[in-house]
């Protein structure tokens, strides 16, 4: 106990799922499958990028980003559940959660605008194809990637300062918007550009091929922002604490393999 009325926190106490026992070896399994397929999958698609000189382009530049994040936040999360399923004293400490905690909102927040800037990637390479090598050349391609870190970095920074309950929450509404809302409302303003743009193809196959090209990205996009945002835009007062747990395990599991089935795609 700390001087007054307050408590000092040292250490977490993981719950997990440990209300469902019965399920604790299925969950390990479903995790550990999911994270070799992470590290196994990105690490391939990373590696194949680099080697692969016809890669070298901005649509694979942004995917190797990409890549390279989902295998990061995999890695974030995914052993230390692994390690607790099973362990009868889930305990974390303080600095270790802190980090954790600062990791994983820093990539989540880099992966929206990295998406964001991949949807323009998009809109660029389909409606305006003969300035697309000018426009999305070399620098700004680095540019909007190292912007999307950075602002990932400075978000999370202004989040994490705020100790006061009430100043957290407003934060954490006011990065939703910057980071979850106003990225997917442009995600989803280019997708109508592109589909008016595709629609004007006189070309079967020229149509089929345009969607193809960004039916996985709009996939994606669906996926992941959907449910950051039920998880972090809705009001306290509706939130259920196990279905918040699920959708952050869905969230948390599933989101860093959707670049293997974009890449297959």
């Amino acid at each position: 106990m700390a001087a007054g009325n307050g408590t000092a926190v040292f250490e977490f106490l993981l719950i997990g799922i440990s209300n469902y026992p019965e399920w604790r070896s299925t969950f390990f399994t479903l995790v550990l499958i999911t994270y070799l397929s992470t590290l196994l999958g990105n690490g391939l698609i990373i590696l194949l990028i680099h080697f692969d000189a016809h890669l070298h382009t901005p649509m694979y530049f942004f995917l190797s980003n990409l890549s390279f994040l989902d295998l990061c936040y995999g890695t974030a999360s995914m052993p230390q559940a692994l390690v607790h399923c099973f362990s009868t004293h889930p305990y974390l400490s303080y600095p270790r959660r802190l980090t954790q905690m600062s990791v994983s909102l820093t990539l989540a927040t880099a992966e929206c605008l990295l998406l964001a800037a991949m949807a323009y990637d998009r809109v660029v390479a389909i409606i305006n194809p003969l300035r697309y090598s000018m426009v999305m050349s070399g620098p700004i391609c680095v540019w909007l990637a190292a912007t999307s870190w950075g602002a990932s970095l400075v978000l999370t920074c202004m989040l994490l300062a705020c100790s006061d309950t009430s100043l957290n929450e407003l934060m954490i509404l006011i990065t939703g918007i910057f980071t979850l809302l106003l990225p997917f409302g442009f995600v989803l303003l280019s997708y109508v550009r592109i589909a008016a743009a595709v629609l004007r193809i006189r070309s079967a196959q020229g149509r089929f091929k345009a969607f193809s090209t960004c039916a996985s990205h709009l996939t994606v996009v669906t996926i992941s922002y959907g449910a950051a945002i039920s998880m972090y835009m809705k009001p306290q007062s509706k939130s259920s604490p196990d279905q918040d747990k699920f959708t952050s395990v869905f969230y948390r599991a599933l989101t860093p393999i959707r670049i293997i089935r974009r890449k297959v795609c």
